[in-house]
């Protein structure tokens, strides 16, 4: 693995040398080693949060990939960046869904180092909570848009070593990264070429403005949607998303219940029409789905709980095999 953890400029440097190297020998068409890139934030960009660029070996220089972006999750609180740091550290390289269908798929993996404060408990960042999208400190306003200026300033990165990605990206995620992936996909269904999630404490974000008569706000629905986001929700291009969707049957972790996922209105809402635990939830959120047509495809795996196994994993990467091939 190389390892590049240095300024800005100095990675820049780096690059440039990594060219010339490229363009002196003609053999070479791929990237040789593991790399793991520490861009640090950049507020003239956008950008308030450090992001993580993981490119792997073998990845073809000069071909039209994707770039996979993975929200990261510590799964704690923490007011220390360097907590989150290391967790999105191990995401990016180590051990993660994306980290597989990064090195299987041979493309670049971006997972952001977004903070999860233990002095604002309530602000579940991790997971794109309300509290966050209507957070105004410069470090966490609007961090799906703060992704969506990381990811820009990764393209050019990319392109400046040879590596040309689509506009749109792939989006994967599992628990507090997956409820992530599912609202942000909900803001900017324009972006995304196809998403994966599983672990999501069974309840997904739902295309429409009430059940049941009662209003769903985000996020658990779109009520207020124009009022937040300042446009309406665009669910004929969120339609157009390949999606794969994916929870153990024993998967009983159901964040749902606690105050940092949602308020107690907001749990009384979900527990009485959408489901009171997550299986119930899951299977709901796949009725909603199918009956709205959205482009999705769900999975149940026996004897799971809230983990990713071998099987889950191959499947994941088969499924973005099949949207790079189309």
């Amino acid at each position: 693995m190389k390892f590049l953890a240095m300024r800005r400029i100095l990675f820049l440097s780096l690059i440039f040398i990594q060219i010339v190297s490229f363009a002196q020998n003609s053999e070479i068409n791929t990237i040789k080693s593991d790399s793991l890139i520490f861009v640090e934030m950049d507020p003239e960009k956008g950008f308030y949060n450090d992001y993580i660029l993981f490119i792997p070996k073998g990845t073809p220089l000069n071909k039209k990939l994707f770039l996979l972006v993975e929200p990261n999750n510590t799964g704690k609180l923490s007011d220390s960046i360097e907590v989150h740091r290391k967790y999105a550290v191990d995401l990016a390289a180590v051990s993660s869904v994306g980290n597989n269908v990064s090195t299987e798929l041979k493309i670049p993996l971006l997972v952001p180092v977004f903070p999860r404060p233990e002095s604002q408990p309530l602000v579940y960042t991790h997971a794109l909570d309300r509290d966050v999208i209507l957070e105004k400190s410069p470090g966490l306003k609007r961090i799906d848009l703060q992704l969506l200026e990381m990811i820009s300033d990764a393209v050019n990165i990319l392109k400046s070593m040879n590596i040309r990605v689509d506009p749109k990206f792939f989006m994967n995620g599992f628990s507090a990264s997956a409820t992530f992936t599912n609202r942000f996909s909900f803001i900017h269904p324009d972006k995304i070429k196809a998403l994966a999630i599983g672990g999501f404490n069974g309840k997904l974000m739902i295309p429409q403005n009430k059940i049941n008569g009662v209003k769903l706000n985000y996020p658990i629905g779109t009520n207020d949607f124009s009022e937040i986001f300042g446009g309406n929700f665009e669910i004929d291009v969120y339609r157009q998303i390949p999606q794969f969707i994916y929870m153990g049957l024993l998967d009983e972790n159901d964040a749902v219940q606690f105050d940092d996922a949602y308020t107690e209105q907001e749990r009384k809402i979900i527990n009485d029409n959408i489901g009171s635990n997550v299986q119930e939830r899951y299977l709901k959120c796949q009725k909603v789905y199918t009956e709205i047509n959205i482009n999705a495809v769900f999975k149940t795996y026996e004897n799971v709980g809230h983990w990713t196994t071998s099987e889950m994993n191959l499947e994941v990467i088969k499924f973005f095999l099949s949207q790079m091939q189309e």
